[in-house]
Formats: structure tokens, C-alpha cells, sequence
């Protein structure tokens, strides 16, 4: 009989890619999300497919008493680190409610294993590079709230021995990124950007730098964690080890997308200034090869004919903003 597991946030981006590597590997999956930031046509046919939200406890528990998931792999989030100063509430109801509701329902109908994707945002401004016995001081809601469900899972483990893995990936692109969502996800703005004729956008000097990493390289590690006996109750960094300024990053774009890009700054905003990690451990737990990082200039000609496919998108603005006051003027504009 195969086994049933459920993916959140399942038509987003990684979370879709993480459903084709559960597909590979036989299993029975349930495709989960409310489609606010994905899109069904990014999901496996042959995955079964569920409409609905982490934060409706009900129809969680209808769903797991149904299903009775084996796995869960939650990637349902809200990640916009920037934005999240601006939307709290809504930015812990997504992100650590959402994520409560799951464990709840894990234990309570005897799943085996939670798999969670936190991110390197929890590190704050730590100096880099960030290994996973640094202790997390995130410096926005977005971290903290990831922080938080890190700290519940390993409460839930005390308390009910349900085993976890978690992850910190960073800075994650590649094919079925939301090039429409203009608070996250630098790659996939910038590629809108040019395709619409305008000038990149940057915060800063554009020297802040990150360790960008092809989807490609996460989702198989998040899919093999419950079945590797290494990985059971850690902590993991998972990205690429090579930072790269934004100012490099909006060169490489323009040379795969075969455009000279115009450049505009604009004032810096708060966020951390310099954000790449160290991965041996990952490396280690799962043997991984010398040659597994996918070098950035590789991935975005993997990332752009799916994205020149698919056109330039409207990026829409986040309709309930909870506090106006210091909102960057470019997350403004039409």
C-alpha cells in the first residue's frame, strides 16, 4: 500500500517542485493550499489536489482524519521579510497559527513525521556565514514568527515524540517562481521588471549580498528528510554556499536575458545586510556530492525560458496593509 503525505503551500514555488520529487518517489500525495500565492496549474497531476488554508483548523483536522498522512511537509508560509514589519498580524496568522494548526492535527492522528521549512531569516544580522549552532536573533516578524514554529516543533517532539526535520533554505529561484509578487524574491522581480521595459530596483547600495539557490537543489532533500535516519530531529541550512551582491545579481539577469539592465537605488530599507550560510551538515546527513550547488548563472538559464514562457506578470499590491507608516514609496507605485 502507499503511503500518504501532504504538502503545504503546495502550488507555491518550492512547494510544488517538492511535490513532483514525493511523486518520483511513489508516494500517495495531498497536494494542500488556498492558491494566494501559487497556482494550480503549477501542481502534479498526479497528486490530489485540496483548496484550502493552514489557518481553518476544521478543515485541517477534516482533512488528516480523512487522510491519515504519513509525512507532513509544511511549506505554507508568507514569506515577504520586508513586508512583514508592515502586516504582523496577518504575517503570525499565516505563519505560526497555520503551522500550530498542523501540529495539532499531526499528533492527534499519529503522523511520523513533520518536515518544516524555516528559513535563514531566524539568523537576523548574525555575521555570516550562519551555521546551525549560531543562536537565531531574527530581526524581522517574518524570522521571528519562523523562530517560533521552530521552537514549537521542538515542544511538540518533548511533549509527543512526533519526529521532526527542520530546514533554513535561502534565497530559493528557479522555475514557477511568482515573478508577480513585488516584496519577495529578488530574481523573479527582477526578470518582470526587464521584460516590462522598466529599470531594476534596488534598496540600498546593492551591496547586501545572498546565497541564491536553485530550486532544484531543495527539493529533493526536503522530500528524502522523514526516510533519512540522520536527519531525524535536526536543524538544517540548506542553499547554496556562494553569496553574491545584488548589484552582481542584477548583472547576471540582464546577461541571460541578453538586456544592459538600468539601475534604480533607492533608499535602503530595513533588512539584514549580508545573509549566506554554511552547509557541511546537510552535505554530511545526506551525501550529497562536491558538485551539488547549482552555480547562479546555471540556474537562471534553467529559471528564464519558463519565465519568458509564461510573460510578464501585474504585480498587484498586498491589499490589507496594517501599518502604512515607513512603507517603502516603490511598493506603492503602480
Amino acid at each position: 500500500m502507499t503511503d500518504t503525505v501532504l504538502v503545504t503551500g503546495a502550488a507555491g514555488f518550492m512547494g510544488s517542485h517538492l511535490v513532483d520529487a514525493l511523486v518520483n518517489l511513489n508516494f500517495n500525495v495531498l497536494a494542500m493550499d488556498d492558491l494566494s500565492g501559487g497556482y494550480r496549474d503549477n501542481v502534479n497531476e498526479n497528486a490530489q489536489f485540496i483548496e484550502a488554508s493552514v489557518t481553518d483548523h476544521e478543515t485541517v483536522n477534516r482533512m488528516f482524519a480523512e487522510h491519515r498522512p504519513k509525512y507532513v511537509y509544511h511549506l505554507a508560509a508568507y514569506a515577504a521579510e520586508g513586508l512583514s514589519h508592515f502586516i504582523r498580524r496577518f504575517n503570525y496568522t499565516n505563519n505560526l497559527i497555520g503551522t500550530v494548526n498542523l501540529l495539532n492535527a499531526a499528533v492527534n492522528y499519529d503522523a511520523e513525521h513533520f518536515v518544516f521549512t524555516s528559513s535563514i531569516a531566524v539568523y537576523g544580522s548574525a555575521p555570516p556565514p550562519m551555521t546551525e549552532d549560531m543562536k537565531p536573533q531574527p530581526e524581522d516578524p517574518y524570522g521571528i514568527a519562523k523562530y517560533a514554529c521552530e521552537q514549537d516543533i521542538h515542544q511538540v517532539y518533548d511533549m509527543f515524540k512526533l519526529p521532526y526535520t527542520i530546514f533554513r533554505p535561502h534565497n530559493v529561484y528557479g522555475e514557477r517562481q511568482n515573478v508577480a509578487d513585488r516584496y519577495r524574491n529578488v530574481i523573479g522581480i527582477f526578470m518582470n521588471q526587464l521584460m516590462q521595459g522598466k529599470a531594476l530596483t534596488i534598496f540600498g547600495s546593492g551591496e547586501q549580498s545572498r546565497g541564491f539557490t536553485y530550486v532544484g537543489d531543495v527539493a529533493p532533500v526536503l522530500a528524502q528528510a522523514p526516510m533519512n535516519s540522520d536527519a531525524r530531529n535536526e536543524i538544517f541550512n540548506l542553499g547554496a554556499d556562494t553569496p553574491v551582491s545584488v548589484n552582481e545579481l542584477a548583472r547576471e539577469v540582464g546577461d541571460v536575458m541578453g538586456i544592459e539592465p538600468e539601475i534604480r537605488y533607492l533608499p535602503a530599507r530595513h533588512e539584514v545586510v549580508h545573509a549566506y550560510a554554511v552547509h557541511k551538515k546537510v552535505r554530511d546527513a545526506f551525501d550529497l556530492p562536491e558538485d551539488y550547488e547549482t552555480p547562479l548563472a546555471r540556474g537562471l538559464r534553467k529559471m528564464w525560458p519558463w519565465v519568458q514562457e509564461h510573460g510578464a506578470r501585474k504585480t498587484p499590491k498586498f491589499k490589507n496593509i496594517e501599518v502604512p507608516k515607513n512603507l517603502p514609496g516603490v511598493w506603492l507605485e503602480e
